[in-house]
């Protein structure tokens, strides 16, 4: 899951210094997340479904369905994370087509990759 190359230089910044919550299943969402150093954990009902590494993106669909988090994510210690606002989304997914397809294929695959198992 490769971050699309439009995300590369988001200016906002979130430090995970000590690792911790990047949100929790359940909660509303305001932004998706590009991971830039460390790790991601996705989490559902307790178990590791997911893990974001440098260049990964998460949080993606809860910004598309509009639905509260369908999973809690778990920073690394030392992880920086690239903060995508809905508003942000919402205008690359408009006015640039290549940024909604990248988005469809990390769907995509991520789909396929649970179908699998």
């Amino acid at each position: 899951m490769a971050t699309p190359e439009i995300l590369r230089h988001e200016p906002d910044i979130r430090d995970f210094t000590a690792g911790g919550t990047v949100f929790n299943a359940g909660d509303s969402a305001d932004a998706m997340f590009a991971v830039v150093e460390g790790g991601v954990e996705i989490r559902l009902d307790g178990r590791i479904v997911e893990r974001a590494l440098p260049g990964g993106v998460f949080g993606e669909m809860a910004l598309i369905d509009a639905q509260p988090r369908s999973a809690s994510a778990v920073a690394d210690p030392g992880t920086r994370l690239e903060v995508i606002g809905e508003k942000r989304f919402l205008r690359l997914v408009s006015q640039t087509p290549q940024f909604a397809i990248q988005m469809m294929r990390i769907l995509t695959e991520r789909l396929r990759r649970n179908s699998a198992r």
